[in-house]
């Protein structure tokens, strides 16, 4: 009994002390657990009731940030607790003093990015990402940051980045205003003072008199550009690189819709858009920051001052320096305004007439021929086949010669020599295409491209001029006896429009087939388009070549109308050769799969026969057949002729593959 009442108050002593030590304890963990909630942080770093000072570490006082109660309250971080951000404070602070500094723990804050990154992948988890798709924007800003020019270390202090986001977004009072609402324009024309006031004031001095500058500061417009518009607001990038260049072109364009339009249809243009950096692009004529109007005469593009901005790049080591016609070259020329542009208008209409004129003969040409093909075949009326045995037997399993050495190798040169053309100067000409920066790339870039582009258009032109001497040298061997007019020459005549008609008799039922001399009306236009399109291209292409010596006597608005003959002529060439060109020749019923009478230079008289009718007899009459029966090429060299054959058709019909996909979709 006496040790069950001894234990007993033992037990009762301890409970006493317990009570005693609790009494005590509790007030000061409840002061403690008051002082981490939001008002107990405040109560001492209202930074407006009173200035926050703590001893330093060298004894002088140290201010601390003061927080402003009412614009913490309407921020978006309100309803965090201030623990939950500065996780290492855990004390209450002594008077004065600060809070202690438990293991260095006691600054600690969690980054914004691993908070909003955390908050983020828990709505996922729990499905609410769509209820929440501003955490999401949150993150990828944050991202993006992380790649910036901003987050990589400060110049004075490496430890910490060039600008932080409470650098910019001031994290206890951050509010974005709803969009279209009065705050909202009143913040975004705060922009400006935030980015140049606190890191950048020599581009803000600049911007301030700028026409972009008196917009937003003095006018408050707020459509007007601001940092953020050029430079992004996340993604701010070293604006020494391409990459940076090319987003900042890209954004001028979004508020300059139609002036950029204009811009990308220049060389400038094409060489930036497929992703090149090294041509003019906007803030090289126009001043980045310091960006005022065409007509106040200091702007870098005002007509005084525009030769000297040309010659800032058409006057470096390697760049011919520009001549008097830069200066009225009209970069933002565009052809549906002749009232600014006659010239540009005009051209462009121009060579829209010639292209609907040509591809609407020649395209319903190609298809009613081939419609009347397709229906003398369902009525099984097959053209007359010229059997072997009628030939004389001297001439059976024998061709006729009809393209010499010099022809077929004039044709092929000019064949390959057009298609590198085109293969260079497309992606140029679409550089919107998805395929564009592809074959650039694989090219070698512009400068390789163009060098390989001009290195061909001079065999190209080379090959004409040597045929055009060819022709002449011949003519006058046999001026004697050479008739413009007559059945061998190539100058159109009355029987081509004759054997035209009768073509088209033909199509619609209404005729028999016709047939030809040694030349086909179709023949004499393939024949007769590359003098029109070698001058035009080449003249066009020449001008584009040499701008410093052309431009020293010539106008600025011949280079824009140079260019649009240049690039429409090609497209004409281009699209006529691969369609129209290639059914004449090789997709026609008679022809297919391929005709290689241009690589073996021969035909087989059968063939020659059907085809050239009229010459056939002509000759055999005259005698004159025998001087043009040769041997058929041997069974290798109509393979290698047949297997060139499909070479260049299959790349014919890949650049008008690449062709008609830069077209239709508005590349």
């Amino acid at each position: 009994m006496r040790s069950t009442h001894r234990l007993g108050q033992l037990v009762a002593a301890g409970l006493s002390a317990l009570a005693l030590w609790l009494a005590g304890v509790m007030p000061v963990l409840a002061a403690d657990a008051a002082a981490q909630d939001n008002p107990g942080c405040l109560a001492c770093h209202d930074g407006k009731s009173h200035k926050l000072e703590v001893p330093g570490a060298d004894g002088k006082a140290r201010a601390l940030l003061g927080i402003a109660p009412d614009k913490y309250g309407q921020s978006v971080h309100a309803k965090l607790g201030c623990v939950t951000c500065h996780t290492g404070i855990t004390d209450k602070p002594a008077e004065g003093t600060g809070h202690k500094k438990d293991a260095g723990k006691a600054t600690q804050s969690v980054g914004c990015a691993d908070c909003h990154q955390k908050l983020w992948d828990e709505a996922k988890a729990a499905n609410k990402a769509d209820a929440k798709p501003r955490l999401g924007v949150v993150v990828q800003n944050a991202e993006a940051y992380k790649k910036s020019f901003h987050a990589l270390p400060g110049k004075a202090d490496k430890s910490k980045p060039k600008a932080s986001c409470d650098g910019c977004h001031d994290t206890h009072s951050f509010n974005i205003p709803p969009a279209d609402s009065p705050a909202h324009k009143q913040w975004r024309l705060e922009g400006p003072a935030l980015c140049g006031e606190k890191c950048h004031s020599d581009p803000l001095d600049a911007y301030k008199d700028s026409v972009h500058g008196k917009e937003v500061l003095e006018k408050k417009n707020v459509k007007s550009a601001i940092c953020a518009d050029c430079h992004s607001a996340h993604s701010v990038g070293n604006t020494s690189a391409a990459p940076i260049k090319l987003a900042i072109t890209q954004s001028c364009g979004s508020c300059h819709a139609q002036e950029f339009k204009s811009y990308k249809a220049t060389y400038h243009g094409q060489i930036n858009t497929l992703g090149y950096a090294n041509t003019a692009k906007c803030f090289d004529c126009h001043g980045s920051h310091e960006v005022l109007r065409i007509k106040d005469p200091a702007s870098k593009v005002h007509a005084d001052n525009r030769m000297e901005t040309c010659k800032s790049c058409h006057g470096k080591k390697g760049v011919s320096e520009a001549s008097a016609g830069f200066a009225t070259y009209q970069p933002h020329a565009r052809t549906n305004d002749f009232a600014k542009y006659p010239q540009m208008w005009i051209g462009f209409q121009i060579m829209v007439q010639l292209l609907v004129g040509t591809f609407g003969f020649f395209w319903l040409h190609t298809l009613l021929w081939f419609y009347r093909e397709w229906k003398d075949r369902q009525q099984a009326k097959l053209r007359p086949h010229v059997k072997v045995a009628e030939l004389p037997p001297e001439l059976q399993g024998k061709h006729f010669k009809r393209f010499g050495v010099i022809w077929r190798l004039a044709h092929i040169s000019f064949a390959l020599s057009l298609m590198i053309l085109t293969l260079t100067g497309m992606p140029l000409f679409y550089p919107d295409a998805a395929w564009a920066p592809w074959v650039m790339n694989a090219l070698g870039g512009p400068k390789v491209a163009g060098m390989i582009h001009r290195v061909n258009a001079v065999i190209f032109a080379g090959v004409f001029f040597w045929h055009l001497a060819y022709i002449v040298v011949r003519i006058a061997k046999k001026w004697d006896t050479f008739k413009f007019f007559g059945p061998d020459s190539l100058v159109p005549n009355l029987q081509d429009g004759k054997d035209m008609l009768a073509m088209f008799k033909w199509f619609f039922g209404k005729g028999p087939r016709p047939v030809f001399e040694h030349w086909t009306y179709w023949e004499k236009f393939d024949y007769w388009a590359p003098f029109w399109g070698v001058t035009i291209i080449g003249v066009s292409g020449l001008i584009m070549w040499l701008p410093t010596v052309f431009g020293g006597f010539l106008p600025g608005w011949v280079f824009n109308v140079a260019a649009i003959f240049h690039a429409e002529e090609a497209f004409l060439a281009v699209v006529f050769l691969f369609t129209v060109h290639f059914f004449n020749n090789h997709f026609r019923p008679d022809k297919f799969p391929v005709e290689v009478v241009m690589f073996t230079g021969t035909m087989s008289l059968e063939h020659y026969r059907k085809e050239h009718a009229v010459e056939y007899e002509r000759l055999r009459k005259s005698g004159e057949l025998a001087k043009y029966v040769v041997d058929a090429p041997s069974a290798p060299m109509t393979m290698r002729s047949r297997l060139l054959g499909f070479a260049l058709i299959a790349i014919g019909l890949t650049l008008l593959f690449g062709v008609a996909v830069g077209f239709f979709s508005g590349g």
